[in-house]
């Protein structure tokens, strides 16, 4: 459908991700590919994530077919999951990554129609994990069965190279969103007024750096992460002789100089990174900034590490209203990613 006016000029805005959600939408792992020879080590943890998100609210997992839909019941029953808050969708994917190939939901609550989706087109980070053809659509197949409006940007974007404060600013990396795999036809001006446009945001600020491992090419939500309107969690590195160090230096630097809207500084609470994982030879991207915050929890990856706790008290001090919930990811990140990543936020309205 070809609307005239953009999602900002009818007063459609994307919520922060501490706003209320209605539901939380995954699509169910099952691309062998994604995690080589361990994707069956994946499922416990999966299902203890789904386990969580069902406590507060629904959730919504795009399968491919009955099969599948068995298959994740099975496990979902062995974790004792609220089913009651669980709902299938014969949506066919050709990966788990909702975060980047999910709707985009923005609200209006003065509009007549109160929720629009936005679909980005998604090209898999740059081509590297084709075919993508299935993901690419997914928004369009939800907005169909729910009869949401869709806008089309006509640009690649991706849920995990943006981060919303809720009023107004959204944070990105140069590193992905400038990376020439993605929008080689855009600069950085027209990028951010597409971001303007389709989030419904009036600032847009960038970091430089993602984390080493990180096949994104930097994605945002491994390294900061708005918890409030006006602070920000980012990881940094202890090890000045680790390649992440002076990355998220500079990172940290740059968020230092920034101001929001309203002139103000933003407030900068420091998480480590994890010790670095390694499996068949290739550096993971672990990160604990890759939490997911669902309506009475905060998810947060952990890595059987040293620093697990550490960063789990720096979470949990942020979020004092919410209970914070550690789930063991070191299997699901050899597949390069964990459970914000895994997941997109349906706003309630």
């Amino acid at each position: 459908m070809n609307q005239q006016l953009t999602p900002k000029q009818l007063g459609y805005h994307f919520p922060a991700e501490f706003a209320l959600h209605e539901a939380t939408w995954l699509s169910w792992p099952h691309k062998e590919a994604s995690w080589p020879e361990k994707i069956h080590t994946i499922f416990p943890y999966y299902a203890q994530f789904v386990k969580e998100l069902a406590l507060s609210e629904k959730v919504r997992i795009n399968i491919v077919d009955e099969a599948m839909k068995n298959f994740a019941l099975k496990h979902l029953q062995e974790a004792n999951v609220d089913l009651s808050n669980v709902e299938f969708f014969f949506h066919p994917t050709n990966d788990a990554w909702c975060r980047d190939h999910g709707p985009a939901f923005l609200i209006n609550p003065n509009a007549e129609q109160k929720k629009i989706i936005v679909d980005w087109d998604y090209n898999a980070w740059g081509n590297k994990y084709p075919p993508y053809d299935l993901d690419d659509v997914i928004p369009t197949l939800i907005a169909k069965h729910f009869n949401l409006p869709v806008y089309y940007p006509g640009i690649v974007m991706e849920g995990g190279s943006v981060d919303f404060n809720g009023k107004g600013t959204v944070i990105t990396s140069t590193a992905c969103l400038l990376n020439e795999n993605r929008n080689p036809h855009l600069n950085q001006q027209q990028i951010e007024n597409y971001l303007e446009n389709y989030y419904g945001v009036d600032q847009v600020l960038w970091v430089s750096e993602g984390i080493i491992g990180d096949d994104t090419d930097g994605h945002i939500d491994d390294t900061v992460r708005f918890i409030n309107e006006d602070t920000v969690l980012t990881v940094i590195e202890e090890n000045k002789n680790d390649e992440n160090y002076e990355l998220l230096q500079k990172n940290l630097s740059e968020l230092k100089k920034m101001r929001l809207l309203n002139g103000k500084q933003l407030n900068i609470i420091e998480l480590p990174m994890t010790n670095e994982i390694i499996y068949n030879e290739q550096r993971l991207p672990p990160s604990y900034a890759n939490f997911y915050i669902a309506n009475k929890s905060v998810i947060v990856p952990t890595y059987r590490c040293d620093k697990d706790e550490k960063a789990l008290k720096i979470i949990a001090d942020c979020f004092p209203d919410r209970k914070i919930v550690g789930i063991d990811s070191t299997e699901i990140i050899w597949g390069l990613g964990s459970f914000h990543c895994l997941s997109q936020q349906e706003p309630a309205v």
